[in-house]
Formats: C-alpha cells, structure tokens, sequence
C-alpha cells in the first residue's frame, strides 16, 4: 500500500473515469489501472467495480475510502507544515465555522489578521457546528470556530472564546414583550421561528421545548438565520436566537431581547482543532489574534 494508490481510491469515488484519475495524478491510465489491481491484490478482496462505463467503489472499496480520505489529508498537511512552518507570511489557512461566528465575529478578526499577514490566504468554510467538527476530525481544516454547548470527545480539543447564550427574541410591539413575567406555557400559542435541524440551536430549542413539555403549535422552519430576523422584526413570530446575532437589532431598538424563561444548556463560542493535527505557525498566529480580538469585542458589547 502507497499513497498514491489512496489517492486513486478517493478520485475514483469523486470522478468514477480512470481517464480523469489519470490526469489528476499526472500518469497515464494503465499505470493507474495497474496501481488499482495491485491494490486489490494486496488487499485480498474486490475494492473497484465497473458499471455503465464508470468505475466505482465496492462496499470494501468504501470502507478503505475512510481511511484514505484521512491518510491523504495528513499527507497533505504534513507537507504543508514542513513547507510553510518557518513563515508567517506565506500558506494557506483553513478555517470552518458556523453561522454566528462567521457571521457576528470573525470579520474584523479576519480583516486584521489579513493587514497583518497579507501573503496569507484564509480560505473560510460556513456550515453547521456538527459539520464543522466532522471537518476537523477528517482533517479537512486546520481551525473550527463553533456556538456550541458544551462537548467532549477523543479527537477535539475545545478552547472557549466567550459567551453565546440564547436568548428569546420578539418584536417590541409583541404582546410577550409587555409581560412582566414570562413563563414557558405562554410561548405555546405563539407562532414560532425554529432553526434547521442541523443547527446547534435548534438542538437546545427542542432540549428546551421537551423540558417543559412545550408543544409548539404554529410553526415556521428556515434554514436562514437572517430570514427568520425579519420574520420576528414583522411581529408575529418569536424565536430562539444566540445574543450576538442580535446585538445591532437590540441596540437600535428594532427587536426585544428576553432571557428564555427556565432552566438551559449553556453555549459558548469555542476554538476547536484536532489534537492529532500539528498546528502551524499560522494557525497559532491566528488562535492569539482570535482569543485578543474576541476578548476585546466581549467587551465592547457588553
């Protein structure tokens, strides 16, 4: 086995032509062919099967599929490190994050870092939290940036940055903003926002709903953390929503920001990274910029 044999398992689960695996590895096809049935050989089992002039994978071709995804990835990385580790003014940095961070915090982080380290590419990657972790662990990304509740695992190693509570969100006409008590069985008859299914606040939403035995009985769905901003600012709709996101809305007086009445899981905005990927210089750089930046915005909005 050879990295260039996991290489043409993971194109040709991308590309299914041998023709196009070729041109990517920059040899010719039967060398490729040839790779192909010594890694069958080798392996003892069929990985590759050809249907209607493509070549595909085969259950076993899937299962070694997982484990060359990640033995290329650290082969990428592991050139990357060697290549760019003595400079802070040249590579390339792979960042995931979910929607608020990206959305609410990374901007002015990203500008500075960028001023300050202009040969730097920065290539950012927005997805859900649990996406963003599979990313890290496939080692896709150098830096996952993520509102979360707390979490542990064997791989991930979470570092906080600052708080991201939720909180309920309502127009300041709504009749909820005018209670001087607001308990869970009044938001029941109310028309709700919920989050995608995917989102870690959806998550807590459902957490908090099962709880107090909420059943929510007018509902609206959007993957958009925006969309559903506009559809709270109309006045009909309340939802869920991380504090940063609204913080610009709450402060010129467009939306009521209330605390979620009962007892909630926690969230935090954290820094997460793989333990068994080696962080570079550019990486590091990053992290400092991050925690001073973040520190200093916690703050300021404070």
């Amino acid at each position: 086995m050879n990295l260039i044999k996991l290489q043409i398992v993971e194109l040709i689960d991308k590309h299914h032509h041998m023709t196009s695996v070729a041109e990517l590895l920059g040899i010719k096809q039967p060398t490729v062919t040839f790779h192909m049935k010594s890694l069958e050989e080798e392996m003892g089992v069929r990985l590759f099967e050809s249907r209607s002039g493509k070549t595909f994978l085969t259950e076993a071709g899937q299962a070694l599929l997982h484990y060359s995804v990640k033995i290329n990835a650290l082969t990428q990385e592991a050139r990357r490190v060697v290549q760019e580790y003595d400079s802070l003014y040249r590579g390339t940095l792979h960042i995931g994050a979910s929607y608020v961070p990206a959305t609410y915090l990374l901007p002015p982080i990203l500008n500075t870092f960028s001023q300050e380290f202009p040969g730097i590419r920065i290539m950012l990657s927005v997805k859900p939290s649990p996406v963003i972790r599979e990313m890290l662990i496939r080692h896709q990304i150098d830096l996952g940036v993520i509102s979360s509740e707390p979490f542990v695992g064997p791989v991930l190693q979470a570092e906080t940055l600052c708080e991201d509570d939720l909180v309920l969100i309502c127009s300041p006409q709504h009749a909820l903003a005018q209670r001087d008590v607001l308990k869970p069985e009044h938001m029941a008859q109310v028309p709700f926002a919920l989050h995608g299914d995917e989102s870690s606040t959806r998550r807590l939403t459902n957490q908090w709903l099962d709880q107090h035995d909420i059943r929510l009985r007018s509902t609206v769905e959007m993957d958009s953390l925006e969309a559903i901003k506009q559809l709270v600012l109309l006045g009909g709709h309340i939802s869920f929503m991380s504090r940063m996101a609204v913080q610009w809305e709450e402060q010129h007086g467009l939306i009521k920001v209330l605390p979620i009445p009962g007892e909630q899981a926690p969230r935090h905005i954290y820094t997460v990274h793989n333990k068994d990927r080696h962080p570079s210089v550019q990486v590091n750089r990053f992290k400092e910029v991050l925690r001073d930046m973040s520190h200093s915005l916690s703050l300021f909005n404070s």
